[in-house]
């Protein structure tokens, strides 16, 4: 083990309950990974071809790997992906010391990618998963080729007000009050409100994918640690957050040397867009993309989009074959040429600063703008 490893936690006994089977999409496999402390269930599809450099893809506060299960199927001619479900979320059981700071999160990523030997790895987090990632990525940086960041919960001074609820389950005594008040809502109803926060438009949820994550909430309202996970995580990224020094997230994100690829939503609820302007300025090999139409998970929203900005990342990196500037000349009318589920319809520009970091932002109204971020 490198010596730049987060700290270890002792290992105790862990069993999962029994409940329903976690959904399995058409090419996609589960596998269960024991690690000391903690179990991990693993996503993954097999590679188009042999000798694809790989991918891991870390989810957000409530999500799991189906979060990813889009993107990886775009993605599968050009990395081997997986996409791991965090110590307590999806299908993985809670870890042995019950510990969901951001730095547990880390280490539960960083003693994966360790033990599996598939470092370095093309690595993406969303939301929380952002902030995981990019602790892995400035404490082991042998661990990691690229860094693709959607949403990531990154500190911010002033909070959106819809962002507001989600931080209050860190308060101690918040969760079980919330448990009890909405006990009669059906999963149906839960499902609403998560999509209406984290989509930028509901509508682009298809009947088939409404139900699939109905099936995920029900699944999930019978797992006895649900409540717990979500309330520790919660209050392990508001730690975070206070965090000073060294382990500052903002603090780590100036130590990153991966290229770094930075994707924000317009009408992100839970993550402020303004933030994009300091990631772009902080992160020293970033290029940014700006989705104005789209919320807090752009990669199940506009999967084309991200993952042909993720491409041309890979491309820049000499890891790919060229595959030209997917942003060239973009103007409010499109987004390229275009993609499947309506992803045309997404803005979005993916440019170069004269310094090489923040290389692009487009503007809240649509027109792709390239500029300098470190202006």
């Amino acid at each position: 083990m490198s010596s730049t490893e987060l700290p270890s936690a002792p290992a105790t006994a862990n069993v999962l309950p029994k409940v329903a089977t976690v959904r399995v999409a058409e090419g996609e496999r589960l596998r269960s990974v024991g690690l000391p402390g903690i179990t991990l269930t693993v996503r993954s599809r097999p590679p188009a071809r042999e000798g694809l450099p790989p991918a891991l893809y870390v989810h957000g506060l409530g999500g799991s790997s189906q979060n990813w299960s889009a993107l990886m199927e775009r993605l599968e001619g050009h990395v081997d992906g997986e996409a791991v479900d965090l110590p307590g979320f999806g299908d993985s059981p809670p870890p042995d010391d019950g510990d969901y700071s951001i730095t547990a999160h880390a280490r539960a990523v960083i003693r994966y990618l360790d033990a599996s030997g598939r470092g370095p790895v093309h690595l993406f987090g969303n939301s929380l998963g952002g902030a995981v990632t990019t602790r892995v990525a400035a404490v082991r940086p042998d661990l990691v080729r690229t860094l693709t960041l959607v949403s990531p919960a990154l500190p911010e001074i002033r909070v959106q007000r819809t962002a507001v609820p989600t931080a209050l389950l860190a308060v101690p005594g918040v969760t079980g009050l919330f448990a009890r008040l909405s006990r009669g809502w059906t999963a149906e109803q839960r499902v609403r409100g998560v999509m209406h926060l984290c989509y930028g438009d509901p509508e682009r949820v298809t009947p088939e994918g409404f139900r699939n994550a109905v099936e995920e909430m029900e699944r999930r309202l019978q797992l006895p640690y649900f409540w717990d996970a979500m309330t520790r995580s919660a209050r392990g990224l508001v730690n975070a957050y206070t965090l000073g020094g060294q382990h500052a997230l903002w603090r780590q994100a100036e130590r990153v040397l991966a290229p770094t690829l930075l994707i924000y939503g317009g009408r992100d609820q839970l993550v402020g867009y303004r933030m994009c302007r300091r990631a772009a300025r902080t992160f020293r090999d970033s290029r940014l993309l700006s989705l104005p139409e789209a919320g807090h998970v752009a990669m199940m929203e506009y999967p084309e989009v991200v993952g042909r900005a993720f491409r041309e990342l890979l491309a820049e990196a000499g890891e790919s074959a060229a595959v030209g500037s997917v942003w060239s000349g973009l103007r409010a009318t499109g987004a390229g040429e275009g993609g499947t589920g309506g992803d045309e319809s997404a803005t979005g520009a993916v440019g170069r600063g004269a310094d090489g970091a923040g290389r692009g932002v487009a503007a809240a109204e649509g027109e792709a703008v390239t500029e300098n971020a470190g202006s």
